[in-house]
């Protein structure tokens, strides 16, 4: 996150915690308390959905797939599609329950399809949590009912949706529905909760929540067009805990994606698999290595700051081959006003072979006195 005297004052947000993270750049602009233990909710079935999506991309499961309805599936509290044990779902349907209705009915039939059992689909929500990097998350259920030990955190949050955004982009255009109940079964729920929506045409998802413990949360994210950006834009993501009700959450929600698009500006510095630097090799059959990114580089910088970057390349030196392609080899350190802003690692776009026999051994004695 940017600090110092240029850093802009972010809004007052009246929840127990938040952050705000723009995808593009990977970077946090603002955030509160962002690693202290939270109830998640519903918001567990962000995780649920990330299990379900690899899954569907794995080929595990198929869209077109029915599902039998167990009576534990039936049977379960709060927030429903109505399915019942006479049926057999779609996993299709299935996933805009999960996503659209918060349905914890859906939850367990496809935590059971994934998992074989709801147990061993919670031992593999805590490996995945492992496995992402979420320090501090802990499940005891795929659909978010309050049990002892069942918490995350505000960070771990970003991580997950950032990596549901990344990983799965076929899938999460579910986030996005507005309406969805199965057919033959009422109406009571068939309205997303996430009632930015309704009010922000470049809002596309992700998950809300609500607890009497964990109060109202919300994972909300946005993509807005940038002239300087391309078709990719510029994606926000605000995870906001313990709101003091449902309109609140959306409301400071709001405020923070807005902030983010105007406080700060994204900065193109290069485009995906264009070569930032090209130093020399040793001892391979190429004289240079081309180091760069396979996606584009960006960065945020406050508002009307952005002729005041400072680039510098950090990498080993000298670089000796074999390098293979995407192999890491430094970073391109970026700086406003002497300051440090972001550390993005570099990769070698192109593989570097090693020189024959004669090659290296010239090398060497260049090396040697060098």
């Amino acid at each position: 996150m940017l600090v110092g005297a240029q850093t802009p004052v972010p809004p007052e947000v009246a929840a127990r915690s938040y952050l705000l993270l723009d995808v593009t750049a990977n970077q946090i602009l603002t955030q509160k308390d962002i690693d202290s233990p939270v109830e998640p909710a519903s918001l567990t079935k962000l995780m649920t959905t990330y299990l379900v999506f690899d899954a569907l991309k794995a080929r595990k499961i198929t869209l077109e797939q029915t599902l039998p309805v167990s009576t534990r599936a039936w049977k379960m509290p709060g927030s429903r599609m109505f399915i019942d044990p006479k049926m057999q779902v779609p996993v299709e349907d299935l996933v805009k329950g999960l996503v659209v209705q918060s349905a914890n009915d859906a939850t367990i039939v496809l935590a059971e399809a994934v998992g074989g059992t709801v147990e061993h689909f919670v031992e593999l929500m805590n490996e995945q949590a492992k496995a992402l990097g979420m320090k501090n998350t802990t499940y005891k259920n795929p659909e978010g009912t309050t049990a002892p030990g069942h918490t995350t955190t505000a960070r771990d949050l970003s991580i997950l949706a950032s990596h549901l955004i990344r990983d799965f982009p076929e899938y999460t255009h579910y986030s996005a529905i507005k309406k969805y109940r199965y057919p033959g079964t009422p109406s009571t729920n068939d309205t997303n909760r996430n009632v930015l929506l309704f009010r922000d045409p470049t809002v596309d998802g992700l998950k809300t929540g609500h607890t009497e413990a964990a109060g109202y949360g919300m994972v909300v994210t946005a993509k807005r067009e940038f002239p300087n950006l391309g078709s990719g834009g510029r994606r926000l993501l605000a995870i906001l805990l313990g709101a003091s009700s449902e309109n609140m959450r959306a409301n400071e929600s709001q405020k923070l994606l807005n902030w983010g698009y105007t406080a700060y500006d994204a900065v193109r510095l290069f485009d995906a698999n264009q070569a930032v630097a090209t130093p020399p090799v040793w001892k391979g059959k190429a004289n240079t290595i081309k180091l760069g990114r396979q996606e584009a580089i960006v960065v945020d910088v406050p508002a009307g700051s952005a002729g005041k970057i400072k680039t510098q390349v950090a990498r080993p030196d000298p670089l000796v081959a074999p390098f293979a392609r995407y192999q890491p080899v430094g970073s391109l350190k970026v700086s406003l006003a002497d300051q440090q802003i972001a550390e993005v690692p570099l990769v070698a776009l192109e593989p570097v072979e090693q020189a024959g026999v004669l090659g290296r051994a010239w090398d060497a004695v260049r090396l040697w006195i060098k």
